[in-house]
């Protein structure tokens, strides 16, 4: 390919790209050494830079929480796609949770802290929270309904806090002794987990 042939690099919309600096530091960092401007500088802009599209530190990690639940939204439903069994798909809800969690740490460790994104600032975050939460909900709701003919609040709060748990139990390798650290070997136990839930909601 010659000079005059060659594709032009790809450029980055520079918000995404503050996101993504911003994902990456809190992949290598933790919440603890995140700022605005170690963000700047990993985008490779001036320090005030990240200013025009955040007006503040917590604006950034709203727009990640955002994105983290629409990302598990996305991944929810495209896990449970064409499966016809409430009980199944209860299965396949959990597991793509846990498998969410372990793909996007840095995400999944945000977007349950509340002290630190408040929602009721943040109305995207909050409406794509609520939109995540609802597909868990309509779920337990169908295998509510084929056991009893009737919905169970309790059940879903119940599977929410079981997933939820195993998912940070995996994530932070509570769990790498019983079932190995790879991600393989962490999915196969999660669903070894998911299957005792799935015989417990099953009519």
């Amino acid at each position: 390919m010659t000079a005059a042939t060659k594709p032009a690099p790809r450029t980055v919309e520079p918000r995404r790209a503050l996101l993504d600096a911003s994902l990456d530091l809190l992949t290598a960092e933790g919440l603890e050494g995140f700022s605005m401007r170690e963000v700047a500088r990993r985008a490779g802009v001036s320090h005030q830079a990240p200013y025009h599209h955040f007006p503040d530190r917590e604006a950034i990690l709203a727009a990640i929480v955002a994105e983290g639940f629409e990302r598990l939204r996305a991944d929810s439903l495209a896990a449970t796609e064409g499966l016809a069994d409430p009980a199944c798909r209860y299965h396949a809800l959990g597991r793509a949770y846990v498998k969410f969690a372990l793909s996007n740490p840095a995400h999944f460790k945000l977007m349950f802290r509340s002290e630190l994104v408040r929602e009721d600032k943040h109305e995207e975050a909050m409406a794509c929270a609520q939109s995540s939460f609802d597909v868990l909900v309509n779920i337990v709701d169908e295998v509510s309904i084929a056991r009893t003919g009737e919905r169970d609040h309790a059940l879903i709060f119940a599977s929410w806090s079981m997933v939820h748990g195993l998912a940070t139990l995996l994530l932070e390798g509570k769990l790498d002794k019983h079932f190995g650290a790879s991600m393989e070997s962490r999915l196969a136990g999660a669903d070894s987990v998911l299957k005792v839930l799935e015989r417990v909601v099953k009519p």
